[in-house]
């Protein structure tokens, strides 16, 4: 299997520490996404769509881990049961605002990446197709966390620290 990058995200997020943990809590972070220009036919008809999904890899990850404290509670969970990025393949999703599209940039907002993270696809976000019904959200309906940013816990930097301190 070969994945490559068809653009790079470009966001005012340097660290996860800080970063709003999913795009309905960016509060209109605005961004953009550089193109790689022979992709730019592809964008023709995505202007008339108001969200898109990103797809993208979390190249900033620490290792997966099976079992993972998540952003919204403070109980460890099964890691397929929470959005955390430590995964066997870091792939992230996220719904953001297609402002405009200008060549090759994609101007975006309510964008919770990181800056400089490798997309690797772009998919129109369709209500009609991406917005069910659902009676049960599994661990968090019971959770009412403040949190809406991101701390430092997922990321390879702060795994790299703790090796060093061991």
């Amino acid at each position: 299997m070969q994945v490559k990058p068809i653009g790079i995200i470009h966001t005012p997020f340097a660290r996860q520490e800080g970063t709003p943990i999913q795009p309905a809590m960016a509060d209109g972070a605005l961004g953009w996404i550089e193109l790689n220009s022979e992709y730019v036919p592809a964008l023709k008809d995505l202007d008339g769509f108001d969200r898109i999904w990103l797809i993208y890899w979390f190249d900033r990850a620490a290792e997966v881990r099976l079992e993972v404290v998540p952003y919204l509670d403070d109980t460890l969970r099964g890691l397929f049961a929470t959005r955390a990025p430590s995964r066997p393949n870091p792939i992230g999703i996220s719904s953001v605002r297609l402002l405009r599209i200008e060549k090759n940039m994609l101007h975006i907002a309510d964008v919770d990446i990181l800056d400089g993270t490798p997309l690797l696809d772009i998919k129109p976000y369709a209500s009609s197709f991406d917005c069910f019904e659902v009676t049960r959200s599994g661990w968090l309906d019971e959770v009412r966390a403040e949190r809406q940013v991101a701390d430092d816990r997922f990321s390879a930097n702060q795994e790299r620290n703790k090796n060093e301190k061991a």
